[in-house]
């Protein structure tokens, strides 16, 4: 069975992850089975490049396949902010003081909601270095007040069309329409062919 090492450290997205492949003739691990790894440094421009900075990186340090994930919330009255800086907008990697800032930018704009998207770029580096990259989003709008005690991260504050937040979805249901979700179905299926 071929293993794969999933290159985060945030809890949520190795639940949603666990999830997606729990089908595929696969071994999935985590950072925590290789002790105290060193950081990856995320400093590209784009959440491709973030990608693959981390699978690349990790794939090296523990001899594995390694999926890694880059994503974020794009807000169109904050031109696109936080984007890439989305898990450290705030300056530090906290979901409460992202969230805090997120609400005070669209105070300083006088916005109340605004159209936003949440974008996902998954990298799988195999051990040979092939590459297997898929996308995903998620379109709805961010408000400044909360809703909803499921999730991470922007969650809370990120409506669906359906005028519920993803943070008051069941698992299964986020997956179903997220930006992480979509980009987990488009990389199941290329794992599939690749290890079937």
């Amino acid at each position: 069975m071929k293993k794969i090492v999933v290159a985060t450290k945030n809890e949520g997205k190795v639940k949603e992850i666990l999830a997606a492949f729990q089908k595929l003739p696969v071994e999935l691990l985590t950072l925590k089975d290789f002790g105290d790894l060193p950081e990856a440094v995320e400093d590209a421009d784009t959440f491709l490049g973030n990608a693959q900075l981390k699978a690349r990186f990790y794939a090296e340090k523990t001899g594995c396949a390694c999926l890694a994930d880059d994503s974020g919330l794009e807000v169109e009255v904050l031109g696109g902010a936080p984007g890439v800086r989305s898990a450290r907008y705030s300056g530090r990697h906290d979901d409460a003081a992202n969230n805090e800032k997120l609400v005070a930018e669209l105070q300083k704009k006088g916005a109340v909601e605004s159209a936003a998207a949440f974008r996902c770029v998954l990298v799988l580096c195999d051990a040979d270095g092939k590459e297997l990259v898929s996308e995903g989003s998620c379109v709805g709008h961010v408000r400044q007040s909360p809703c909803g005690a499921g999730g991470f991260g922007y969650d809370p504050y990120f409506y669906l069309a359906s005028g519920k937040t993803l943070a008051e979805l069941t698992l299964q249901e986020k997956q179903a329409v997220s930006h992480r979700g979509a980009a987990l179905r488009l990389m199941a299926a290329q794992l599939k062919e690749r290890f079937a």
